[in-house]
């Protein structure tokens, strides 16, 4: 759960080497990724135009002072309370910042969103910008997916059904009783498992059955385990990480849970309505920009997003996704809309593109 101890020497030794490899040749942009590069505009005389990506301001890369010592410029931007942040510095430096969602770009300029850089990051204006992140539409489809029990696509959803009862058959249960809800995801704090595990209480009630899969905090999957054997018939639980579980899960499932309490862009959300199965989501970072909640817009609905982050809230979307899985024709409508749009690369490239010519332009 943390970072080795010579992660410092690592990626400043990285950054090191990139800042070398750039300065030798004409490269019409160079595009860094999080703090593990970020060292790199403070070790350039003359960098290329230069774009930072930052998966999560969560982090920054912050270690000892002594590494300002090895820049050869931006000591400023990279000194932080007697340390040094090479995040804090990259997008200072970086001619554009980018996070990898919209909504996640403006949480960012917020303090409760900024993790200590939002004051950095409001200061940059224009030069913070918002692009999507994509889901690999080769590996997250249903019309070819090889973990399937059957594949299917938008115009063959009855047979989702056949998947749903593979996946039961795997779990122990009966092809039978209410919506399955499945949950896909690393046990940490910031995805709101805990959530996920509070509202197991009300799956008699409301109801419905939660499939879960995943492996992290070892009291999160402690709590996930005595969950499931309070409710044997409601609550299944796999701790680790099985690739093929986890896509029959997006294939069987009738909804998938994401109650997170922060969520630069997400992906899950993506390849759950890639194949049919309605998503929960939180309403924060990339959720909100790719679930449009159904009981808003009965039009363009493809999920449900949650009044607020906590218990309650899941509860409530949850009950609200059940009342409309249970209308075959609204849930059709639902999954259809979510299964025809594009979730690849193609469009968050395409923006790449267009950011890097708009830097060329201008350099």
């Amino acid at each position: 759960g943390t970072g080795w101890p010579d992660n410092a020497d690592r990626f400043f030794g990285f950054s090191a080497v990139i800042a070398s490899v750039a300065g030798r040749g004409r490269y019409d942009v160079l595009h860094l990724n999080d703090w593990h590069t970020a060292a790199t505009l403070g070790l350039m005389h003359d960098p290329p135009p230069t774009v930072i990506t930052a998966h999560t301001m969560g982090h920054q890369g912050w270690t000892s002072g002594g590494w300002l010592d090895r820049l050869v410029r931006g000591i400023d931007a990279y000194e932080s309370y007697v340390g040094t942040n090479p995040l804090a510095g990259a997008a200072q430096l970086a001619d554009a910042i980018v996070t990898v969602s919209p909504n996640y770009a403006r949480e960012v300029t917020t303090p409760e969103g900024g993790e200590g850089l939002d004051a950095i990051l409001r200061a940059r204006g224009d030069a913070l910008i918002g692009i999507r992140n994509g889901i690999d539409a080769a590996i997250w489809n249903p019309s070819t997916d090889p973990h399937l029990a059957r594949r299917f696509d938008d115009t063959s959803l009855s047979d989702k059904q056949v998947n749903r009862s593979a996946m039961l058959e795997r779990i122990g249960w009966p092809d039978e009783g209410p919506p399955v809800v499945g949950v896909v995801s690393r046990l940490v704090d910031q995805k709101g498992i805990d959530l996920v595990l509070e509202s197991a209480r009300f799956v008699e009630r409301v109801p419905f059955r939660l499939v879960i899969l995943g492996s992290g905090e070892r009291w999160i999957a402690d709590w996930a385990r005595w969950v499931a054997d309070q409710w044997p018939d409601h609550v299944s639980f796999t701790d680790g990480y099985d690739a093929t579980f986890a896509h029959q899960i997006f294939g069987g499932a009738d909804a998938l849970l994401m109650p997170s309490r922060f969520e630069p862009c997400g992906l899950a959300q993506m390849q759950a309505m890639s194949y049919g199965t309605i998503p929960i989501v939180a309403p924060v970072g990339g959720l909100v920009d790719t679930v449009i909640d159904a009981d808003d817009d009965r039009r363009r609905g493809t999920g449900f997003v949650m009044g607020a982050v906590d218990a309650a809230g899941a509860i409530e979307a949850v009950h609200r996704a059940m009342r409309a899985i249970r209308n075959p024709q609204r849930r059709a409508a639902i999954q259809r809309r979510g299964m025809r749009l594009d979730w690849s690369w193609t469009v968050p490239a395409t923006r790449h593109v267009e950011l890097y010519e708009e830097l060329i332009s201008r350099s």
